[in-house]
């Protein structure tokens, strides 16, 4: 398949790209430098819609970092635009093609949910009254031109990535390694994990099956932050008994931004994926640590 990829360079986009490489797919990344591959420019509203004539997947992840930056007025607004409007003009452009391609699998994230506390969520659950429950509800709704078109969408919606390239992962481990690491706030918060391999097959197995709409890319084993915690520490054989309060991540990154990133609680189960036959390579937390970390 030619696949084009936007978001191809980041933590999701450069692994994906690489397995895909690697199965004999041929990946045409879609950048805003266009020397390497398809231009566009979301911001300025470019899209080189001939480029995409004939391709047979488009999977979308651009957009601004949701924790890039403390949550101000400016900054939301630039990170809903970033991706609604970037949504919206890769999906107009792919309805306008004569050779659209036969699927669309857009980026969207398990903020949708918002805090949940204890209770099982699936894609049929409602969406939370917060910023990110309305940001990934606006997100979603991009997609309806190429919707329209009969182009075959699915949102995939993901959790916490884990991966020593990058991510969550990726801060903590020097933390962790030094013995400094340890639950936020009371740690009954769930963490909604999935392993960088399985967020790459599940986007692999998209694009061969029929599955549209939201589908939930996380372990079928959610856990909370304690347990994430004391299975991290388990891996390095690292202590973690402090206790990080939570008024230091709210004067560190703002009360709103600290609150979704790290103390709202969202039990997302994969119920989608796990439905139409897609067999987890990590399915417990303790299987992505052992195998990431390679111990």
């Amino acid at each position: 398949m030619d696949i084009a990829i936007t978001g191809s360079t980041g933590l999701i986009g450069t692994a994906l790209s690489r397995h895909l490489t690697a199965e004999g797919h041929r990946v045409v990344p879609i950048t805003r430098s266009g020397t390497t591959g398809i231009h566009w420019d979301p911001a300025a509203g470019e899209l080189d819609g001939a480029a995409l004539e004939g391709i047979d997947a488009v999977v979308h992840l651009a957009g601004e970092g949701i924790a890039e930056k403390r949550w101000t007025d400016e900054q939301k607004a630039k990170i809903l635009d970033s991706r609604v409007d970037g949504t919206t003009l890769l999906a107009r452009t792919l309805a306008s093609l004569d050779r659209p391609p036969a699927v669309l699998l857009s980026g969207s994230a398990i903020g949708y949910y918002g805090d949940r506390g204890a209770a099982e969520l699936t894609e049929t659950s409602p969406p939370g009254d917060d910023f990110l429950g309305g940001l990934v509800t606006a997100w979603e709704g991009a997609t309806a031109e190429a919707e329209a078109a009969g182009i075959r969408v699915a949102h995939l919606r993901t959790g916490i990535v884990l991966s020593t390239e990058g991510g969550v992962l990726g801060k903590l481990l020097p933390l962790y390694k030094l013995g400094l690491g340890g639950k936020l706030g009371n740690g009954q918060q769930y963490m909604s994990w999935v392993s960088i391999a399985d967020e790459v097959g599940i986007i692999t197995w998209l694009l061969g099956n029929d599955v549209s709409g939201p589908v939930n890319l996380t372990g079928p084993e959610p856990v909370t932050n304690e347990e994430f915690t004391k299975a991290l520490g388990a891996q390095l054989g690292r202590p973690t008994f402090l206790t990080v309060p939570a008024f230091g991540p709210r004067i560190l990154l703002g009360g709103e931004l600290a609150e979704a990133l790290l103390f709202s609680s969202a039990r997302v189960l994969p119920a989608v994926a796990e439905a139409n036959g897609y067999e987890f390579r990590h399915p417990t937390i303790a299987a992505a640590f052992a195998d990431i970390l390679g111990r």
